[in-house]
């Protein structure tokens, strides 16, 4: 879908289907030539209430409005929704080309999160069905008409939305497609498309040489070749210090010994959505050309039942020579960020953030609204909540405690990568990632009821691409 910016009138950009906002009290922001819009508001079939849709005709068009709900609740979150059902309606509606009429005083959050909603919103995933000619397709086109030029702001918002659409095409690609060499060839190619981005690729034998033992112990169970992908980008004129991006990436998580209940086991395809968030950012970042420095490690694996594959009772060396009892082949996401963790600092990540579905304990916790956010330094956690704000990702920060730090201490090794108890699971985990930080700054999000079937206006099913717009924000804040 082209997206484009105007300052001319909606009626004037040739669009076949012109969408207004209406706030509750207010009349139309914008009306037809025949003020068709305030008759229909007029008449109580064009509802204020947000993501109500109204739909009349005039001049040859379709004309349609769009509840806003309260002006003063109104702000980037309720814009991408709104964005999203009128794009869907429009979609219905066979339109090719749609012109939002943007709310007036719309400022850059708002007109954001219009032209985010709608190109999330319009996102289809169908590249393994069947083309339906009576499948309605488009818009092609869409438009944000506005009294001020926005241009910058909506050409922005789109490379971050078109990213946050390639992590779900990622995230819903089938793991027998979407393997550990396939993620690492996207990696590849974004790298050969952009300025300033580079990347490396080590596969099992590098791994191993490295001495990511943990991650190595993952990987053994499967066929499919693992994948390192460590990308750098340095962007012009860069400022503040390296960050350092890490994303768990297990494109197929069996639970590997400790196998997982069958009912629901074809989700774990989504086990990857870490690394997809952070692989996608990074090539938001670069094509933006944001002035920072920055290093993703991406720890790409399956975790697979069979001969070789790691056992409850082993114990296994880290790259940064702490062994690990691992009781649980089920928890070996950490395992894999264990070693990408010392791997971002050793390469001179100076601030950290890790994303990974590492425990289904988060969703009991926070459900589909909120990551956890887990951290020991207050500022750098502050820095990414703010992050999280500004582009309507929501976290919420749990808390870490020497207590539960005693947890997770090992009797045969240093530590367990799982506790017997059911207790604190997702803090326990976080707890286990952190000795592997050396105590650079770190957060860490437990993406695991984000990352899909969020239920989202704009990404109700499948891949949510969730963490996307939060690390392209937290890049531009520097």
């Amino acid at each position: 879908m082209q997206v484009r910016a105007t300052t001319a009138p909606p009626a004037e950009t040739g669009a076949d289907t012109i969408c207004v906002g209406v706030f509750e009290g207010e009349g139309p922001a914008a009306d037809a030539p025949d003020g068709a819009l305030a008759a229909l508001v007029a008449c109580g079939e064009a509802r204020p209430a947000l993501r109500k849709l109204g739909l009349t005709h005039s001049g040859g068009r379709r004309w349609m409005t769009v509840g806003l709900g309260d002006r003063d609740a109104f702000d980037a979150e309720r814009a991408r929704v709104a964005g999203a059902v009128a794009l869907q309606r429009a979609r219905e509606l066979g339109s090719s080309s749609l012109c939002w009429a943007a709310p007036d005083g719309t400022g850059a959050p708002v007109a954001a999160g219009l032209v985010q909603g709608s190109v999330l919103g319009g996102y289809r995933f169908d590249r393994y069905r069947a083309a339906d000619s009576n499948d309605p397709t488009g818009p092609d086109e869409l438009i944000l008409s506005a009294a001020t030029d926005l241009t910058d702001v909506v050409a922005t918002a789109t490379v971050v939305a078109e990213a946050q659409n390639a992590a779900r095409d990622l995230q819903n690609a089938p793991a027998n497609d979407l393997t550990p060499t396939a993620l690492a060839q996207r990696a590849r190619a974004l790298a050969g498309e952009l300025e300033g981005l580079s990347v490396d690729v080590e596969g099992r034998e590098g791994i191993a040489a490295l001495g990511m033992g943990a991650f190595a112990a993952v990987a053994r169970g499967s066929d499919e070749e693992p994948a390192l992908i460590v990308l750098h980008y340095t962007g012009p004129d860069a400022v503040g210090p390296r960050l350092g991006f890490v994303g768990k990436a297990v494109t197929f998580d069996t639970g590997g010994i400790s196998i997982k209940p069958s009912a629901h086991m074809q989700e774990m395809k989504f086990d990857m959505s870490g690394g997809a968030a952070v692989l996608e950012a990074v090539g938001a970042i670069a094509r933006l050309g944001l002035p920072v420095n920055l290093i993703a490690v991406i720890g790409a694996t399956e975790n697979m039942p069979s001969g070789r594959a790691v056992k409850p009772g082993d114990i296994v060396r880290a790259l940064n020579g702490t062994t690990i009892e691992v009781n649980n082949t089920d928890a070996e996401g950490r395992l894999v960020l264990a070693d990408c963790l010392t791997h971002a600092v050793a390469l001179g990540a100076e601030r950290l953030v890790d994303l990974a579905t590492l425990t289904g304990a988060i969703i009991t916790a926070l459900g589909s609204t909120h990551a956890g956010l887990f951290g020991a330094d207050d500022e750098w956690c502050a820095t990414v909540q703010r992050a999280a704000r500004e582009s309507g990702e929501q976290v919420w920060r749990m808390p870490l405690h020497p207590e539960y730090a005693e947890m997770i201490k090992g009797r045969f090794a240093d530590v367990v990568n799982s506790t017997e108890a059911r207790k604190a699971s997702s803090i326990t985990a976080a707890e286990f990632l952190r000795r592997f930080t050396a105590d650079v700054p770190w957060v860490h999000l437990d993406i695991a009821g984000t990352a899909w079937d969020t239920d989202r206006a704009y990404a109700a099913k499948g891949g949510s691409g969730f963490g996307v717009r939060l690390l392209v924000e937290l890049a531009r804040q520097g």
